[in-house]
């Protein structure tokens, strides 16, 4: 028989940091979501995927999950959709035949500018509900704990 748990050894799930974390990530990418769901028809995973190779001349599917974290089958159904929609483009690479290389089309590109001017304001209506020393001590924290967890880019 289990032993019960005693009142130092239990868990409040919602006052558990890396829960409140994740929550408030899922709620984050969900504010983003509605605007770019709405306006370009993209989820979630298509717009990580959007926005990594957008910021980049061109990048592999392998990048785009190591960078995001989201697990390789999602990237590479993100990529298949997107490229069905022309908005990307899979091409070898110069340098090993073998790797292929995501990059944004011309119209990929004109979609990637329209999204990221709404994706910035959102970001900043969303960071204004914090006052300006929360914000900064907000940020420094994130960097900090991605940095302990070795998130960085």
């Amino acid at each position: 028989m289990p032993a019960r748990p005693t009142p130092e050894r239990t868990l409040e799930l919602a006052a558990f940091v890396p829960f409140r974390l994740n929550r408030l990530a899922t709620g984050a990418s969900q504010y983003l979501a509605s605007v770019y769901q709405q306006r370009f028809g993209l989820d979630i995973p298509q717009w990580r995927v959007m926005a990594t190779v957008g910021s980049r001349q061109d990048c592999t599917a392998q990048h785009i999950a190591s960078s995001t974290r989201m697990h390789k089958t999602r990237v590479s159904r993100a990529i298949a959709e997107l490229e069905g929609r022309q908005l990307i483009e899979r091409a070898s690479s110069a340098q090993d035949r073998r790797e292929r290389q995501v990059r944004l089309t011309k119209a990929g590109r004109r979609l990637y500018g329209e999204l990221v001017p709404i994706a910035l304001e959102r970001e900043v209506s969303l960071l204004a509900c914090l006052p300006p020393e929360q914000l900064a001590g907000f940020l420094a924290a994130l960097e900090t704990l991605e940095r302990f967890l070795q998130l960085e880019e």
